[in-house]
């Protein structure tokens, strides 16, 4: 144990170049997938919130049940979409990062428009009326609601960051953990703890747990600062 210790230490300290490599491509392939997720989730789900329209349950139940969608069925869906014989298959992106920010796009966009649906029903308790007296369509509605929940929306756009910076399973089987392309901390995690690298595997769970925390807390300032300053 001292000497895995020991070694965690030095790589860490060491600045070890496939650590901050890896760390580098999962950082930018989920902050790419929870951008996507936001774009269109937050829309979706305040679009749903607002209008009313024959079989609304049944949507805002789907939204709650597609943010439990297991990640291995999302990444063969892609797969079979991505590979050579898929009908984007000549687009070239299975086993590349592109790959990848699809499947974290897909399972953080539903988890994005669910939180956002509640947030805007809740809120729509106490605006609904005011905005209906102006006369506004329900886009509009949704867009005024947007900016007034804005900063309640934080907390879905950090629940999809740690669905995406967590993911193995979707990421696994479109990316397929090629060393310095497509391999992630969580896959580089479950590959060194097969092969008996723990000292690899442990420094990397640690900068993954160092990468959430510290996107955590810029948010938290971030978000109090923007409160404080636009009220």
């Amino acid at each position: 144990m001292m000497q895995t210790l020991q070694e965690i230490l030095s790589r860490l300290c060491s600045l070890d170049r496939d650590v901050l490599a890896i760390a580098w491509l999962s950082l930018r392939v989920s902050l790419t997938a929870v951008g996507i997720g936001l774009v269109l989730g937050i829309p979706l789900g305040a679009c749903v919130a607002v209008a009313r329209f024959p079989g609304r349950g049944a949507v805002v139940g789907l939204l709650n049940a597609f943010m439990g969608l297991p990640p291995v069925l999302v990444g063969l869906a892609l797969y079979l979409v991505l590979s050579r014989s898929g009908p984007l298959g000549p687009l070239g992106l299975l086993f590349t990062p592109g790959a990848m920010i699809a499947a974290q796009a897909t399972l953080a966009t539903p988890l994005v428009a669910a939180l956002t649906q509640q947030v805007v029903a809740d809120a729509r308790v106490h605006l609904g009326e005011q905005l209906r007296s102006l006369g506004l369509s329900a886009p509009r509605q949704a867009g005024a609601m947007i900016y007034d929940v804005r900063f309640s929306l934080v907390t879905a756009a950090l629940a999809a960051f740690g669905r995406a910076i967590s993911e193995i399973g979707a990421v696994l089987v479109v990316g397929g953990n090629i060393d310095g392309y497509t391999r992630t901390m969580t896959t580089a995690i479950s590959l060194e703890t097969q092969k008996g690298d723990l000292s690899l595997a442990l420094a990397l769970g640690l900068v993954l747990i160092g990468l959430v925390l510290v996107v955590n807390v810029a948010v938290a300032l971030l978000r109090r600062h923007a409160a404080r300053v636009y009220g």
